[in-house]
């Protein structure tokens, strides 16, 4: 313990002194958890549409009125013709066009039918089928609208209706940032942890101190744990910072117990900050570290479930995210902070991560060579 203690004291030094770290540490995670939240939002709005309103009736200016107002749509041009509209969608400025024809109420009240014709520019795939959905939707309540404005009372028998009363669980009010944030803490921990370790042995390679600390007696695991302490309070630190802020910003406190929260995080930042170390030791340069962390940071965070739903992915990538300890840690963040698990819930999860805390910093031990 001894030996440890002194080298825990020549880290927080050397830490303290480098004022870039701080500032990574304590600046940087509140900056990032402010912002991003914000621009994370998979809620498409502003969709701009073109109208090509071949008929100019009432019905068709109701309809037109209904899509503008919903909140999701922006009208940007007012056609009249097709090839108008479609040079807005080659030229970016239109999303979607909607072609009403002529006799579009005079058919709506006589045949009880009419068709509608809609184009929408899919080069942005999420955009195009929210867009898409939205549209067909607020066309499907302006014709019930209709519906109920030409059926004469007692012309139809009474037909037995169904009704639907909706309760959203865990997030009411539908606020895209109660689903993200968790996420994102769970992304900033994640670097912290990973980065600021992998750099830690290559730095002491680059200048030279790692052959005195290599002719010393200390053991191996005394070094690797004198590396991976300090940046596991640091990442504890800028987890409790992402917890203050999720709190005074965006109003989320956990739903569940706090101190099983702390738990999980705990044995997370030793599997992530093992990762770490276990890198440090292959690579010979910072940069060289830099690069490799990058490359399975990427790969972390894009197969994590933060932007892209597991359930979604294909079998190959359901396989791989099994070995990807930021997959379990932003599924518990969010099961304990948005659902109020317990223990039984995230027991599996947590016994992975241990797992794989366990098995990367035994192997970053193994994999440091000390010369003696």
């Amino acid at each position: 313990m001894r030996t440890i203690k002194f080298l825990l004291q020549k880290e927080f030094r050397q830490i303290f002194r480098n004022r870039a770290i701080l500032a990574m540490v304590m600046v940087m995670p509140v900056m990032q958890l402010l912002i991003l939240p914000l621009a994370s939002n998979y809620e498409v709005k502003n969709v701009n549409i073109a109208v090509i309103d071949n008929d100019h009736s009432s019905y068709s200016q109701k309809l037109i009125s209904k899509i503008t107002a919903s909140g999701y749509f922006k009208l940007t041009g007012y056609d009249f013709s097709f090839k108008e509209a479609f040079k807005l969608i080659e030229s970016d400025k239109a999303d979607l066009i909607l072609e009403i024809p002529h006799g579009f109420e005079r058919n709506l009240v006589r045949e009880d039918e009419q068709k509608l014709f809609i184009a929408v520019n899919a080069i942005n795939g999420t955009k195009a089928n929210l867009g898409g959905v939205y549209l067909t939707g607020i066309i499907k309540n302006f014709n019930a609208d209709v519906r109920v404005q030409l059926v004469q009372p007692g012309k139809f028998n009474q037909q037995p209706t169904i009704t639907i009363a909706s309760s959203n669980w865990f997030n009411p009010y539908l606020n895209y940032h109660v689903f993200m944030v968790p996420g994102i803490l769970a992304i900033l921990v994640t670097m912290i942890g990973g980065f600021l370790t992998a750099l830690n042995i290559v730095k002491e390679k680059e200048v030279g101190t790692i052959e005195q600390i290599n002719v010393t007696p200390i053991k191996k695991h005394h070094f690797i744990l004198g590396k991976l302490i300090p940046f596991w309070i640091l990442g504890n630190i800028v987890f409790t910072l992402g917890l203050i802020v999720s709190w005074l910003i965006y109003g989320i406190t956990p739903l569940g117990n706090i101190l099983l929260l702390y738990a999980f995080i705990a044995v997370y930042l030793l599997a992530i900050s093992g990762f770490g170390l276990l890198i440090s030791t292959f690579c010979d340069t910072q940069q060289q570290a830099m690069f490799v962390m990058f490359f399975f940071m990427m790969v972390f965070i894009l197969m994590g479930g933060l932007f892209t739903s597991i359930d979604s992915m294909p079998d190959w990538a359901k396989f791989v995210t099994k070995f990807n300890p930021v997959a379990y840690l932003i599924d518990v963040m969010r099961m304990i902070i948005l659902k109020g698990s317990g223990f039984k819930d995230i027991a599996k999860q947590l016994g992975t991560i241990g797992l794989f805390a366990v098995v990367l910093n035994s192997w970053a031990i193994i994999n440091y060579k000390k010369t003696s």
